[in-house]
């Protein structure tokens, strides 16, 4: 006879999401397209200001109410974090510490592995939304410095129809428009960074541009998206061996 347990009131969404509340539509390959992936996810909406989290001064004001979420994801049965946000990568340390299941704030995360697996000759690119709020305290949280590995940071220009849809969630916008920011992004990053090996998308609304940044670059990308499908496969071991 078969013991099973319950608890909760619904089951199999195993990785939770924290999502701030916006309104700016989520194209499938977005984080907060449920359509994007493979296997189902829980979401929990946290309701804080997402213009804030790019403000130098969003510091532990902003933390709680992430944290509080993330205790509810666990308690409801998740078995791992993630963010819609890879600026709360600069709270990962105190959401890890918050709870007792892994938290991937951001795809930061990912730069030492990617540096270690790159000739050394080679740079990772990092996309961002903006660039002048990321500092080196992000990568600290995540566990490496700029000063061991080699990166470039290339954003958005502040006034282009992508921030001002995404930045500005505003609830409509042309997605022409938005896939001609993100080419001329990443043609100016690899125009000014020809040595770039790999690029690391730290905004997580760059996810729906993921296959057109790679055949622009023609460079292995590195996405949120890429990292919750590994992470479901690590948590859910695949059966390989049946008896």
């Amino acid at each position: 006879m078969t013991l099973i347990k319950g608890g909760h009131t619904n089951y199999g969404q195993d990785i939770g999401i924290l999502m701030m509340r916006t309104v700016f539509p989520r194209l499938i390959g977005d984080i907060g397209n449920a359509r994007t992936f493979s296997m189902p996810v829980r979401y929990r909406i946290v309701d804080v200001d997402a213009l804030n989290m790019t403000e130098k001064n969003a510091g532990e004001r902003l933390l709680q109410p992430f944290i509080d979420a993330a205790r509810e994801l666990e308690a409801e049965g998740c078995k791992a974090i993630a963010t819609s946000c890879g600026f709360l990568g600069g709270f990962q340390r105190q959401l890890v510490d918050a709870v007792n299941i892994p938290v991937f704030t951001s795809t930061l995360l990912l730069a030492p592995m990617i540096h270690t697996v790159l000739n050394r000759k080679r740079t990772i690119g990092i996309f961002t939304e903006c660039t002048d709020t990321m500092t080196e305290s992000h990568f600290n949280q995540a566990g490496w410095s700029a000063k061991d590995i080699l990166v470039n940071v290339t954003g958005m220009e502040p006034d282009s129809a992508f921030s001002q849809l995404v930045i500005g969630d505003n609830p409509e916008g042309n997605w022409e428009h938005m896939a001609e920011c993100v080419r001329e992004m990443t043609q100016r990053h690899m125009q000014r960074y020809p040595d770039t090996g790999a690029i690391l998308l730290e905004c997580t609304n760059y996810s729906p541009f993921t296959k057109m940044i790679q055949e622009i670059s023609q460079v292995p990308v590195f996405g949120i998206n890429q990292l919750l499908e590994y992470i479901d496969s690590c948590i859910n071991a695949p059966d390989y061996h049946h008896i």
